[in-house]
């Protein structure tokens, strides 16, 4: 283990970014994707499932309680992305993906087994830490071993899979919650067991992966970086990938530390950084107050407005949720090749207009179920891009040794005020004898408002950080010299 005052000179960083797409790094995408899956999957069975916990014959919930359990499942996300965030980067990002996983899967096997409120909500606190932990370590681990001309589309990619968990979900709608297959008290437990079998199924392969070579380096262990990459490129070597030969004028020069204070973090996000903690925020609060509105009340809008029954919502569901798996899936490889900024604020500004389009289209009454279903389809296919890309942001723009505490400060932000755009929007609908499509309008005004100030700040304090290095984005506070003197101000503290 190298000492943590003396300088190290490595190419660790640039042999990961000169690496090409190798089963190695499909093999960890699959194994540390699956939490966006999981996320997915989890907040659309709570959704699911809430009538039928109000049964005689299962909890017997009232409509508060059930409410009040989604709140309880985003509370522990937001506590469990603070600690676990702290964590990680204290104690690398390995150990945290490992044990946050294991704690959804313990959590929500015993939601499955809850036979009283009370614990219920315990197990729903303790299953959101776990994916709250889950989105701050595998997006610092994930930016960390991909290389760098990858990256964009690697965690857009990543970020949409959501959307696959919530397809999942509500298919599984139709043999969970369907009486004559099923009795009610125990396919609510079945579908809370589906995230723990998909977990366990990933938990063996997670364990076959790296530490994170850049948080070994960073963290004064030197020799261990210099191991573990060299066991990455042997396998990427086996699998038949030529290795690129190393830029030697590539390397970096750092004075590892073991410790980073919160006084250190804050000086670093707020006085180093102010414009890019303005930024990220900005990214995050906004895609979170459009998600929420929006997803949370889409059945009420279909329900009130069109007439849809509510066994039939589901399947307008489905159209809305493809455009939002499509979307980071399509058009992720263009945040890596036309570049961050320019398609950061586009899609934050086109979504945001689109909104504003179809919001006035419905007050005018010109939409019916079908074409609404279709412009939420189209609005959310770029928006879900638009979201996926303030995951990014947040994740590639701060030093290393805070990046899992960055991620999990503006996700926590973000959940806080996105968790106000449900209750906001669900009341101005107003109710079923009586539903307001203009108050209703006004609030598809502000969320697209919303949307096209984030896209005029990431205009013009977006970062260029396309096929960037890591260490070129922003310079570890270990180092002592970067790799490259390239970047411009955009790139620097306070940018």
């Amino acid at each position: 283990m190298s000492r943590t005052d003396e300088t190290v000179r490595s190419l660790v960083p640039a042999r990961i970014d000169r690496l090409p797409w190798s089963p190695f790094h499909t093999r960890m995408i699959a194994a540390l994707g699956v939490a966006w899956i999981l996320d997915g999957l989890e907040v659309q069975i709570a959704s699911i499932v809430g009538p039928v916990l109000q049964r005689a014959d299962t909890l017997r919930l009232s409509s508060g309680e059930v409410g009040f359990a989604g709140t309880v499942f985003l509370l522990g996300e937001v506590l469990g992305a603070l600690v676990f965030g702290r964590i990680s980067d204290r104690l690398g990002r390995r150990r945290l993906f490992i044990v946050t996983l294991g704690l959804y899967l313990a959590a929500n096997a015993l939601t499955a087994l809850s036979f009283g409120y009370p614990i219920f909500l315990v197990f729903r606190f303790a299953a959101g830490a776990g994916i709250g932990g889950e989105y701050a370590a595998i997006h610092s681990a994930i930016d960390e071993l991909i290389p760098a001309r990858y990256r964009g589309r690697v965690d857009l990619a990543v970020s949409g899979t959501y959307w696959f968990g919530a397809i999942l979900a509500s298919l599984g709608e139709y043999v969970l919650l369907n009486p004559r297959l099923l009795p009610p008290d125990v396919g609510w437990r079945i579908g809370f067991l589906i995230g723990p079998l998909i977990g366990v199924a990933i938990w063996g392969l997670r364990r076959t992966l790296p530490e994170s070579p850049r948080w070994q380096l960073m963290h004064g262990r030197a020799r261990e970086a210099e191991r573990t990459l060299a066991g990455i490129e042997r396998e990427v070597a086996a699998s038949g990938v030529r290795l690129p030969p190393v830029d030697e004028s590539r390397y970096i020069e750092v004075r590892a530390r073991e410790r980073v204070s919160f006084t250190l973090v804050a000086r670093t996000l707020f006085r180093d950084y102010p414009k890019r903690s303005v930024l990220g925020a900005t990214l995050m609060i906004s895609q979170s107050l459009l998600y929420n509105a929006i997803f949370f009340t889409y059945g009420l809008v279909l329900k009130h407005f069109y007439g849809v029954a509510d066994h039939d919502v589901p399947k307008y569901f489905f159209a809305f949720a493809v455009g939002n798996l499509l979307g980071p899936l399509l058009i992720g490889r263009l945040f890596d090749t036309i570049g961050r900024r320019q398609m950061i604020s586009s899609t934050y500004l086109v979504s945001g207009a689109l909104l504003a389009v179809s919001g006035y289209l419905f007050e005018r009454g010109l939409l019916t179920a079908f074409t609404q279903t279709v412009m939420w389809s189209v609005i959310f296919f770029i928006a879900s891009a638009a979201a996926s890309s303030g995951y990014l942001t947040v994740s590639e723009i701060f030093p290393m040794e805070l990046r899992a505490q960055a991620i999990a400060l503006f996700f926590a932000i973000a959940q806080v005020f996105g968790s106000f755009g449900p209750a906001i929007v669900g009341s101005l609908i107003g109710e079923q004898a009586h539903p307001d499509r203009t108050r209703l309008f006004v609030a598809y005004l502000v969320a697209s408002g919303v949307m096209g100030a984030a896209g005029v700040v990431a205009a013009f304090w977006g970062v260029r950080a396309e096929r960037a290095s890591l260490e070129d984005v922003a310079p570890p506070l270990s180092s002592v010299r970067r790799p490259s003197d390239r970047l411009d101000d955009r790139l620097g503290p306070g940018g």
